[in-house]
C-alpha cells in the first residue's frame, strides 16, 4: 500500500492561481523580470513549443502558467476581451515592484498610493491581458476606522464592515 501523500503539494497554497496566457514562454520571462518570479517547472505541448504546464513561484507562492488551447476551450484573456479576475500580489515595496513590472513591458492601470484599508495599492495589466494588484501593507485598520475612511473616500457613500477581513 502506497504512503499516504499530503492534498496539497509541498510549497503549494490550498488556492493556487492557474492562468492562460497566448505565448506562455514569453510570458514565463516576464513574470521573472516583472516579479522576479522562479521557474520550478515547465512540460511542452504536444507541438514541442506551446507550454502545457509551468510552475512559477512569486515570494511564498506557486502559481501555474498554461499557453490557451482554444481546441480544449482552454482561452487566455486576450482571447476572451480581458479578465475579470485581479491577481492580488503582496510585497515588501509596491511601487518599487510596481515600476519594474511597468519597466517589464505592464501597463499602469492605476499607479500605487495609500488606501483606507491600510494599504499602499497599486494596479497592473500584464501584456498578457492578466491583472494584478501590488500591495504593501503598511497598517492594520479596524473595522470602524475602515469603514469612516472608506464613506470619506468615496463622499459619505461607504458601509461598515460586517467582520473583521483586514479592510
Amino acid at each position: 500500500m502506497p504512503d499516504k501523500v499530503n492534498p496539497v503539494p509541498e510549497g503549494f497554497h490550498t488556492l493556487s492561481p492557474h492562468i492562460v496566457v497566448k505565448g506562455a514562454g514569453e510570458a514565463i520571462e516576464f513574470y521573472k523580470k516583472a516579479f522576479g518570479a522562479e521557474e520550478l517547472c515547465r512540460m511542452p505541448g504536444p507541438d514541442g513549443t506551446s507550454v502545457m504546464h509551468a510552475e512559477l513561484r512569486i515570494g511564498n507562492s506557486i502559481f501555474m502558467v498554461c499557453d490557451e488551447f482554444p481546441d480544449l476551450d482552454v482561452r487566455s484573456p486576450k482571447a476572451l476581451g480581458g479578465s475579470p479576475v485581479t491577481l492580488h500580489l503582496y510585497v515588501e515595496d509596491a511601487d518599487a515592484v510596481f515600476n519594474q513590472a511597468v519597466a517589464a513591458g505592464a501597463r499602469a492601470g492605476m499607479p500605487p498610493q495609500d488606501m483606507f484599508w491600510g494599504d499602499r495599492y497599486g494596479k497592473l495589466i500584464d501584456p498578457y491581458g492578466h491583472e494584478w494588484g501590488i500591495a504593501t501593507h503598511l497598517e492594520d485598520v479596524s473595522p470602524e476606522e475602515c469603514a469612516k475612511r472608506a464613506a470619506t473616500a468615496f463622499g459619505g457613500q461607504g458601509g461598515a464592515c460586517e467582520t473583521d477581513c483586514g479592510c
